[in-house]
Order: C-alpha cells, then structure tokens, then sequence
C-alpha cells in the first residue's frame, strides 16, 4: 500500500513538474514565427492542432510532432517553434482533443490526469489523428510535400509504431520510445533513428532486440544513447534547472537531428 501511495505521488510529482513550464511559453511568446492553432476534422473527430511556420521563402518539409504522455504542453509548443526555427513546417496534433473535461483538450485535464488520459487513448484513433495532421500538413501551401515524424517519450513509441502505418515517411525520429511489435516492423518504409538517453534502462532495454528485429526485417534502424542523460532530456535539458548531462544531451540531439533532417 505505501508503494502505491509513493508511486502515485511520484507520479503527481512528475505531471506537475511536466506542466510547469512558464519558461517554455516564455521563449515561445518572443518567437518572431507565425504560429496558430488549426482544427482538423475527420471521422466525426475534431483535433486541435498546432502549427508553425518557418521564415522561408520557398516551400519546406513538414514535421510532424508527437507530444509526450504529458499530453499538449507548452514545451511541447516550444519545440515546435525550435523545428520551425531550423527550416520546417512543425504541425503537432493534441491527441487529447475532444477527450477532456466537456470535450475539451491537454489544457482541460488536472496535471494528475493527464498521464493517464494519454495512456488510454485507443490506438487507432490515435493513428487516424496522425494521418489526418499529416494529411493537413502536406497539402499546406507553403509545404514541399515531404513529411517527417518526430516524438518524445509515449510519443515516441507512438513515432516507431506510425512509421509501421504510414508509408509516405521520409524519416522516423523516435526520441526514448519503445518499439512497435516485431511482426509490425515489416511494414516500415522509412528510415527509423533513435535517441536515447544512458540512464534510461526501462527503454534502453528495449534497443538490443529491436537492432536485431529491424535488420531481420531489413529496416534502417540507427540508435544513438547519450550518456549520462535522463529519460526527458529533450525537455529537461532546456529547462532552467538542466543538469549538465541533460544540456550535452539535448544539444547533441538537436545537432544530429538537424542534420538528418536536411539529408
């Protein structure tokens, strides 16, 4: 009973250190990009999207964001005001639209709530989400038509496993998610790239096998750990409070990810 109890307030502990990210809208409101919230329809379903746009003067790739099992946050905004900064069309669906309070969104749920709101959502809505603000991002005017997806923890598991239904991809980038299951890799079309953090054993575990089940398949898997780092660095390593490991991480992460991205 007192582990539960401990597990719970853990929990509590990392929603709302999650949620409290006052230095994310902050950077995000001095962003001279143009950024909105677009609602894409599709089976009955209305998602709320967020999109930025790149200062460019020609069309440009769109990169298609996963939010965390912390759902829409404010980081998770900044993060796609940073894609938009280095040259892409950011286009990240709320996954929780229509699933909170009175219908409403991430914004909608206690900080407790979240987590686990995330963690039920039916995985093929889930996917037919993704298809559709994928779909919406590729038809934009000002996109090339070239589609990225990229996610960080939930989403990045969600990442690995929208590479095995979504044919289009130029590249999956899967930032300490799991794999999908094995008999799903044979699907994959893109190459699929990690980026894992060294004290992260629940999902480092997971690299072994998935090296060998995405060569069986003849599937690009190239993974890449950075020591020292936690599970979250992406997040954590920008945040005021960053421990040096996290930064390194978070920096490396940023300069390999660009440079993927403009191959």
């Amino acid at each position: 009973m007192k582990r539960t109890t401990l597990i719970c307030m853990l929990l509590l502990c990392a929603a709302q250190l999650a949620s409290a990210q006052d230095w994310a809208k902050a950077t995000l409101q001095r962003s001279p990009r143009h950024s909105e919230w677009v609602t894409i329809k599709h089976d009955g379903r209305s998602v709320e999207t967020f999109v930025v746009y790149p200062e460019s003067k020609g069309k440009t790739p769109v990169v298609l964001i996963i939010h965390e099992i912390f759902g829409m946050t404010d980081w998770v905004q900044d993060l796609a005001d940073q894609v938009a900064a280095a040259g892409y069309i950011a286009v990240a669906p709320d996954l929780l639209s229509g699933m909170g309070p009175n219908g409403g969104r991430s914004s909608d749920f206690a900080a407790d709530k979240t987590m686990e709101a995330v963690s039920h959502l039916n995985p093929d809505q889930v996917t037919a989400d993704l298809n559709a603000a994928a779909d919406y991002g590729r038809k934009l005017p000002a996109s090339s038509g070239k589609l990225f997806v990229g996610g960080f923890c939930w989403g990045g598991s969600q990442t690995f496993r929208f590479a095995t239904n979504r044919a289009d991809l130029a590249a999956a980038f899967v930032f300490y998610g799991g794999p999908p299951e094995k008999d799903a890799m044979a699907r994959i079309k893109a190459p699929v790239y990690g980026f894992y953090a060294g004290n992260d054993a629940r999902i480092d575990a997971t690299i072994p096998d998935t090296i060998t089940q995405m060569k069986a398949a003849g599937k690009t898997y190239d993974p890449v750990t950075y020591e020292g780092a936690g599970h979250g660095f992406m997040r954590a390593g920008e945040a005021p409070d960053a421990n040096e490991a996290n930064k390194k991480a978070r920096a490396d992460a940023w300069v390999r990810w660009k440079s993927l991205l403009s191959q």
